[in-house]
């Protein structure tokens, strides 16, 4: 290993930032902050570029910043906390506009003048409605906290900032109730999920880990007692590591599910299904989305990767129907127990993957929420020869966003009118965006 003087240049789409050595080599830097000058220890050495992590700041940047939580240079969860807030986001955005120049091939005004200011819809701390703990075994004991960053070490620790502070003791609470329960014993347990809501105040704690024997009463008793949870359930997981699939879901106490209001809606999830983790961000979301397609009563909308309906339901309020496809079994279940609940009846619910069930309608207004692997090419030219005057593409991933939109360019139906970055993930490099297309 070998140590370099660098000057920090800029953040990266990633927990690192960037610097050039002395030869001019490309090196992603753990721990550095754009501004800063410091001493980093390579970690490795590739032909094109290296890895290195900071042993000492040697002069600050003025975007350094001191983070509230003690923890973020030992737990993976916050990787850009030291870097302040305003910076975050500066940084966010011009990453959005880099990958649409680079992997969309916009040029660098098009991109710039496509992507509008970033949003930033709620606190840069104590926005999550969601954490995950680690489940790991230390001395031959169970150890339930946080990811330890860079490895799989498990890092116990008194809160979350990131957690909504109103529950601030539940992450204590439930890592004390879960040690306990686990003592020496195996409970088959890979995580611990907690969901909780300001606005429902509901808390769910969901186990995650295999099907086997476990201590049901028991522990719904000791996590109820140590916390004021509306619902512990219990994930059963098959198959290899890299391919989970869900054996069964049980509810051990509560209602069984996580209830949320995004907007006028009251939505309840199962602790399998997606939703985003930053609830006033969803609430820009929605309000982008509705605000960028305007749908009317008298026309049909489509919504892939709907999942439990975020999109869905204010969609089937403005426009007279809904096609909604969704590939995953537990979301689909929750979709159709929320419009039950919100007594929507035109919206036709489609359980399987966008590309094979797209739906056969002439849509006027299109929704594509996908996973971070983006469009398939197929739904590409398939939303392409949909009739629609407009598509809302929101999208976690700016490079597969940038590779989306280049391919809607190349069929020569829709364009993009406008990228809205939302920062749902402070202290993060993730961001969300809301692109709006018309056609031509």
């Amino acid at each position: 290993m070998t140590t370099k003087r660098l000057k920090i240049e800029r953040m990266g789409y990633g927990p690192e930032a960037i610097a050039h050595d002395a030869d001019g080599k490309t090196v992603f830097v753990t721990g550095g902050v754009p501004g800063d000058t410091v001493e980093a220890e390579t970690d490795a050495e590739e032909a094109r570029f290296s890895r290195a992590h900071v042993t000492t700041v040697l002069e600050d940047s003025p975007d350094r910043v001191t983070p509230p939580c003690p923890f973020v240079d030992v737990c993976g969860g916050c990787p850009w906390a030291h870097l302040s807030y305003e910076a975050q986001l500066a940084a966010k955005r011009s990453g959005v506009v880099d990958a649409l120049t680079r992997l969309g091939g916009f040029s660098a005004e098009d991109a710039e003048a496509l992507v509008a200011p970033i949003v930033a819809p709620g606190e840069p701390w104590g926005y999550r409605n969601k954490v995950e703990l680690a489940v790991g075994t230390q001395r031959g004991r169970t150890m339930v906290g946080m990811h330890a960053a860079g490895s799989s070490d498990v890092v116990k620790v008194p809160s979350c900032p990131l957690l909504d502070s109103k529950f601030k003791g539940v992450v204590k609470a439930v890592q004390g109730a879960m040690n306990f329960l686990a003592g020496s014993r195996d409970l088959g347990l890979e995580r611990v999920g907690i969901r909780a809501s300001r606005r429902t105040k509901e808390l769910e704690v969901a186990l995650w880990g295999t099907p086997g024997p476990f201590p049901r009463p028991q522990v719904a008793k000791v996590l109820g007692d140590a916390t004021k949870v509306t619902s512990v359930v219990r994930v059963m997981q098959k198959g290899p590591a890299k391919a989970r699939r869900i054996a069964g879901v049980e509810r051990l106490s509560g209602k069984g599910s996580w209830g949320e209001l995004v907007g006028s809606e009251s939505m309840r999830v199962s602790a399998p299904s997606f939703f985003q983790v930053n609830t006033r961000g969803a609430d820009k979301l929605v309000s982008l989305v509705m605000e960028g397609l305007s749908p009317v009563e008298d026309e049909e909308a489509m919504d892939l990767y709907c999942g439990a309906g975020t999109f869905t339901l204010p969609l089937a309020r403005k426009s007279g129907f809904v096609s909604a496809v969704e590939s995953y079994g537990p979301a689909v279940r929750d979709l159709r127990h929320n419009l039950d609940a919100a007594n929507l009846t035109n919206v036709d619910p489609i359980g399987g993957d966008a590309g094979i069930e797209f739906p056969d309608v002439d849509a006027d207004v299109i929704v594509v929420d996908p996973p971070r692997a983006g469009l398939a090419a197929d739904v590409v030219a398939q939303l392409s020869d949909q009739p629609a005057r407009a598509i809302a593409y929101v999208s976690c991933d700016p490079a597969t966003l940038a590779r989306d939109l280049a391919r809607f360019r190349d069929e020569g139906v829709f364009e993009p009118v406008s990228v809205t970055p939302v920062d749902l993930f402070p202290q993060t490099f993730h961001v969300e965006n809301v692109t709006i297309l018309h056609r031509q």
